[in-house]
């Protein structure tokens, strides 16, 4: 079966459905007796609601309610996570942060909803509050042991100050990334409904066990007593990892109301509701001998939060990972202000921290007059640099060396070089990510007609995980794709774990393949004969009717065990810049990616995703930010006509991505260690340096945009 199963470039199974139309997502889902929900935002970043006038919005034609904190019923304690904070929405009457929302119009109609909803009349007593800090150190603090802790947020290995007092070799030096929204094409949307003390939501999510564990802490409910539906999630990216504001309050709507609720985002109410990738300020400090060896890193990064609570984005994460050094210290901190929580963002932990040690590194390169990959294979990490484990596998040597020949790279001039009134500048910079993984459980029926269907609760946020079941269950059965059929998106099926952290292919994958050999192994002990692996249809359909079965369910999981092995995936990433200097402008000219990153199920998936990240990281590089006015604690310019993004004539057709022949089995029995995350990381730096290339100055704050360059 090699054109169907794992490893073939198998075309999107679910592909027709969305590009006609027939994929639903929450937004689209009806419901008997629907009411629109359109939340009203808070004005200020801090303060208080004093009054709220909604007799003007209850008097428009088809709005049934206005519900505010005053006659909303008191929820209970969440847990945190899923919910992305401990403060719930509406129950009370302070405001944390511009857009926090203070109450929310039902109506019969949208359109009503809408124009009732800018009629509410709210007297605010504002309060003083701490403004989106700039990007220096200033009021940075220890994070909170509540939170979002998932590492220590100090930690040391070997003696760093002795090694920077002897080291005849430093650098260091601040490097910045702005706070960045998600902007996904679809917006976060939720339809609630209520029935005999039972809640069925159809949500726009990443994680729909993780909304249901939410919604049993709200409303003291049993599991059993919450289904969410997330068949088509859209884009999420981070931003529908957790449960929001928006999804309680259509729970809370839906119950008071005593109909069906739906409230969908706003592209600005993605802003201020949704969460984004808050700024990061990172400091790193290296030490070398004149050979180029590292003898420590030092490595302090400091993130936006908010008030309350303290969101922690792991960057230092990519220094205690990275390159060999007897000796690392890393410091997490953060930098608190009345703004909404951040959350994590394609890519997180490694992939933000990535940016400034990568970009360190090169630095380093230059100081001492070496190749950026020599200086990374004199500093290779045969073992995890910080824990002295074994790693699962790794094939970075390899990444450097293909990606190096592919790109030209030893041929580097030393000069840039002019095309027409373009400077040429070319620049590298690792890749690499953790492998995270969650458990997960999936079902195979086998029907007697010789199909098969796969049903687990996964979500499927658009990279493709039907395909990839698909291909799971025809390789162990022996089927056709036409003769398969997923069933996904919906907490009555299999728990699965969440949609992000590239776990989904590892976990979900893992055990559809164990549920397809488990209904194989039932079928081949009830027919008493030899079915032989991968048997067919047909032969499928001869064992079923020789135990005159209808259906045989099979059933399999993925548990994650500890493991004496490093976890991670690595890459290189190698770009070629044009630079006119007399408009400041950039473009990216052509990039070379080689990734070691475990199995690929499906090669055709695996490079869409890896150009994908390429443009992310482009985007993030060049063109990003999500800024707020000072004055006023707002984001400014909350839609897409006020962000810059990548456009078709930004990026060109030379973009050569391939991938290290792999299979790492510790990480799972897939093979694969996902790769939704890595094509992110990396790629600023290496813009960076080839803008140093070409012309000579270093650029440690991003985006990297003409006022920065002219």
């Amino acid at each position: 079966m090699s054109g169907v199963g794992s490893g073939a470039p198998l075309s999107r199974q679910d592909g027709f459905a969305k590009v006609t139309g027939a994929a639903r997502y929450a937004a689209d889902h009806p419901a008997e007796g629907l009411l629109y929900g359109v939340l009203v935002g808070g004005p200020v970043p801090a303060g208080r609601v004093r009054a709220i006038d909604a007799d003007a919005a209850l008097a428009v034609r088809g709005v049934t309610h206005v519900l505010t904190h005053a006659n909303v019923p008191k929820l209970g304690v969440p847990p945190v996570p899923p919910a992305f904070s401990a403060r719930v929405p509406m129950q009370d009457d302070e405001i944390h942060y511009e857009g926090e929302p203070i109450a929310a119009v039902l109506a019969q109609a949208l359109e009503a909803a809408e124009h009732a909803a800018s009629l509410v009349r709210a007297g605010i007593e504002a309060a003083p509050f701490t403004a989106h800090p700039g990007g220096d150190r200033a009021g940075a603090v220890v994070p909170r042991e509540s939170g979002y802790l998932s590492y220590e947020t100090d930690a040391e290995h070997g003696d760093v100050e002795r090694a920077f007092a002897g080291a005849p070799v430093r650098h260091s030096a601040m490097y910045v990334q702005p706070s960045r929204h998600h902007n996904p094409m679809e917006p976060s949307a939720t339809l609630a409904e209520w029935h005999d003390g039972t809640l069925t939501m159809v949500d726009a999510t990443q994680w729909s066990y993780g909304v249901r564990m939410v919604m049993c802490g709200l409303f003291d409910l049993a599991p059993e007593q919450v289904r969410v539906r997330s068949p088509h999630t859209g884009g999420g990216f981070g931003c529908k990892g957790l449960v929001y504001p928006h999804q309680i309050i259509a729970a809370v709507a839906a119950r008071v109301s005593g109909h069906p609720v739906r409230i969908a985002l706003t592209r600005a109410q993605m802003y201020s509701i949704a969460p984004y990738q808050p700024q990061l300020v990172q400091t790193v400090s290296l030490a070398a001998s004149d050979d180029g060896r590292l003898t420590a890193i030092d490595h302090e990064s400091i993130n936006v939060t908010s008030v309350d609570e303290d969101f922690v984005e792991y960057a230092t994460l990519a220094s205690r990972t990275t390159y060999a050094a007897p000796a690392i210290r890393v410091r997490q901190r953060v930098q608190r202000a009345d703004a909404n929580l951040g959350t994590a963002m394609r890519a997180p932990l490694e992939g933000a921290g990535l940016w400034a040690l990568g970009s360190a590194m090169n630095e380093l390169a230059a100081q001492l007059q070496t190749d950026p990959i020599d200086l990374r294979l004199a500093n290779y990490a045969d073992v995890h640099p910080f824990t002295g484990q074994p790693w699962s596998s790794k094939k970075l040597r390899e990444c450097y060396e293909e990606g190096a020949r592919a790109f030209g790279w030893r041929r580097r001039p030393n000069a840039p070089e002019r095309d027409g009134s373009w400077l040429v500048g070319q620049g590298m910079a690792d890749c690499a990510m953790g492998t995270i993984r969650f458990g997960s459980s999936a079902q195979v029926r086998l029907r007697a007609d010789g199909r098969a269907v796969i049903q687990s609760g996964t979500q499927d946020i658009g990279t493709g995980i039907v395909t990839v079941l698909t291909q799971v269950a025809c390789e162990v059965l022996g089927l056709k794709p036409a003769q398969v059929s997923c069933e996904i998106g919906d907490t009555a099926l299999p728990e699965a774990g969440p949609t992000f952290g590239s776990s989904s292919t590892m976990g979900v994958g893992a055990a559809a393949m164990a549920a397809a050999k488990d209904a194989l192994k039932q079928l081949r002990d009830r027919s008493g004969h030899t079915v032989r692996e991968a048997p067919g249809a047909e032969a499928i359909t001869a064992a079923m009717a020789a135990v005159g079965a209808q259906e045989v369910v099979g059933a399999g999981s993925f548990t994650p065990q500890e493991s004496e092995y490093a976890l991670h995936t690595f890459g290189a990433i190698f770009v070629e810049i044009g630079f006119d200097p007399e408009l400041g402008v950039l473009r990216l000219r052509r990039a070379v990616g080689r990734y070691s990153v475990g199995r690929i199920v499906n090669p055709r998936m695996a490079r869409a995703q890896i150009l994908g990240g390429i443009v992310w990281g482009w985007s993030k590089a060049t063109m990003e930010a999500s800024r707020q006015d000072e004055r006023l604690g707002r984001w400014l310019s909350k839609n897409l006509a006020g962000v810059a993004l990548p456009v078709n004539a930004d990026i060109p057709s030379d973009l050569d991505v391939a991938f290290i022949d792999e299979v790492d089995e510790h990480a799972s029995p897939i093979g694969g260690k996902g790769i939704g995350e890595i094509a992110a990381t990396g790629v600023d730096a290496a813009v960076a340096d080839a803008v140093f290339h070409a012309t000579g100055r270093r650029i440690r704050d991003l985006p990297i945009t003409p006022d920065k360059l002219v």
